[in-house]
């Protein structure tokens, strides 16, 4: 078969869990206070590897940066090889953006990622550093956000304009679902977008790999002069994170993984474990749904989620118009719902677009589907998040599924997220990639480093709380902490438990004796 699973991975993850979406996303919040930049410290070449030196000895001009609270916050370009394996290679630029610690003396430097793979952690920072790690630790550390190699600021994976893009995500195919008609046209896409991002990026794909990325973190923790690193990773910064301790266990500091992704999986398991977690999420929705007042859906939770599988059916027949002339298919309004279920504070938008979706109309749909792919109103795109996604995926995951596993997982994605099963599906862009993938996919147990804490949510729709399970008993050093309940991701959600678990463990290396449940 040519089908490949869904690779979600929690795009735009930690945005859809907090901010209403209202299509301004992190541009409504205001600035945080006000902080005395940051005093820089000399690089740090202990462990550099032979032939780079000088990468990890350059010296950073900061500036101070972001609008009216520009004080706060001063931002950095570092130079990084193209290649780690050839300092001759050519290079690339790392965008990094710095709040200073708001105590006056921090205790280092904090990287963050927010996920994706794919996701501005420049932007989280700049657009919202509390949000990103919450206000004890904005005061004890130095917050360093970046944007990976590929993404955004940084030396970026560019593919389609805005038309392309927006037919390669919203057109519909004039084939029926599964026919060879079907398939081809969305070969064909596929096949035009891999060739505009091989024309467009200037040589840097087949370096668009977690592996390159989790070592210019380890330049940038270099750079920016900590022996070791602290960092804060959610979603598929976990698995950036856990690379780091992999290659680098030495020079672990203090590391939060939240909202764990199994590094032992394969692609194919990624894509099966998360449509049976969405429908999970999907059943939760709905259980609360029907005992509201303003819910479209009547009777139980099993009828309702009935009366959506015919509503997903009628939309593959007979799309619903939106308002500014798109049409709205089966596959986008399951892009709207699955980017509703983030978070429970999102439900009520679902609601919405359900309910009108109901009536005829797909125009609220379309914008839950427009947040999750980074869609503007006036049609342009935020960021480069959906080609940098695909990039490394492509990269990191190997192309060996089997038949017999194939249909496993569709028998056990049937069996189990049957309103989502449908529709799961699609033609594969790896197929067509034009480098093969050089990741592994293997169980990392980073022997030597320090304690490293785990956080799964139980119900986590994306990165599935039995991944964080696994990777905390993959980690030699690994600690757990679970919160009890729905959404993605569990520091700075609201628990008071996970919260100060994490924030004494980052700020006074305070190590859980043991795993730590926290309820809802």
């Amino acid at each position: 078969m040519t089908y490949r699973r869904r690779l979600l991975a929690a795009v735009a993850g930690l945005a859809v869990a907090a901010l209403t979406l209202t299509g301004c996303l992190y541009s409504s919040i205001p600035p945080e206070g006000s902080a005395t930049p940051a005093p820089s410290r000399e690089p740090d070449l202990n462990g550099a590897p032979a032939g780079f030196e000088e990468f990890y000895a350059q010296s950073l001009d900061w500036q101070s940066c972001v609008g009216a609270d520009a004080g706060a916050y001063d931002c950095t370009t570092v130079t990084a090889p193209l290649d780690w394996a050839d300092a001759a290679s050519g290079t690339i630029e790392l965008a990094v953006i710095r709040r200073a610690a708001t105590g006056g003396t921090a205790l280092g430097s904090l990287l963050t990622n927010p996920g994706g793979p794919g996701a501005s952690g420049y932007d989280l920072v700049a657009d919202s550093a509390t949000f990103a790690v919450g206000a004890p630790l904005l005061e004890a550390y130095d917050v360093i956000g970046f944007d990976p190699r590929g993404v955004g600021r940084s030396t970026a994976v560019a593919c389609l304009d805005a038309a392309g893009m927006d037919a390669m995500l919203y057109d519909i195919p004039a084939d029926p679902r599964g026919s060879e008609g079907w398939t081809a046209e969305l070969t064909d896409r596929n096949v035009g977008f891999v060739e505009a991002c091989e024309a467009n990026s200037g040589g840097i794909l087949p370096y668009i790999t977690t592996d390159n990325s989790a070592r210019d973190m380890d330049l940038l923790r270099g750079v920016l002069g900590d022996p070791k690193l602290n960092y804060l990773g959610y979603s598929y910064g976990t698995f950036l994170g856990a690379t780091y301790a992999k290659l680098f266990p030495e020079r672990v500091g203090r590391l939060v993984l939240d909202g764990a992704i199994d590094p032992s999986v394969s692609g194919l398991d990624v894509g099966t474990t998360q449509a049976v977690g969405f429908e999970s999420a999907l059943r939760a929705y709905m259980a609360d749904c029907v005992s509201g007042r303003d819910c479209p859906f009547t009777g139980t939770a099993d009828q309702a989620m009935g009366d959506l599988a015919t509503l997903l059916a009628s939309a593959d027949a007979d799309p619903l118009p939106g308002s500014d002339g798109r049409m709205l298919g089966a596959d986008n309004l399951l892009t709207g719902i699955i980017a509703a279920l983030y978070a429970r504070e999102t439900w009520s938008f679902l609601t919405q677009a359900l309910s009108a979706a109901l009536q005829g109309d797909g125009s609220m749909a379309l914008q839950l589907a427009d947040f999750y792919n980074g869609r503007n109103a006036d049609g342009t795109y935020a960021d480069n998040s959906t080609e940098a996604f695909r990039a490394y995926n492509c990269m990191d995951y190997p192309l060996d599924t089997s038949e017999a596993d194939q249909d496993a997982a569709d028998a056990k994605i049937a069996a189990e997220a049957p309103t989502i099963a449908p529709y799961w599906q699609g033609v594969d862009v790896c197929a067509v990639w034009p480098y093969p993938p050089t990741g592994v996919r293997e169980k990392i147990s980073a022997d030597g480093a320090a304690p490293i804490l785990v956080v799964g949510t139980t119900n986590d729709p994306a990165t599935p709380y039995a991944w964080s399970v696994s990777l905390a008993d993959q980690l030699a050093s690994g600690v757990l902490i679970t919160r009890e309940g729905e959404g993605h991701t569990g520091y700075n959600k609201g628990n008071a438990c996970v919260d100060a678990a994490v924030e004494a463990y980052l700020i006074d290396g305070t190590v859980p004796a043991a795993d730590v449940t926290c309820g809802a």
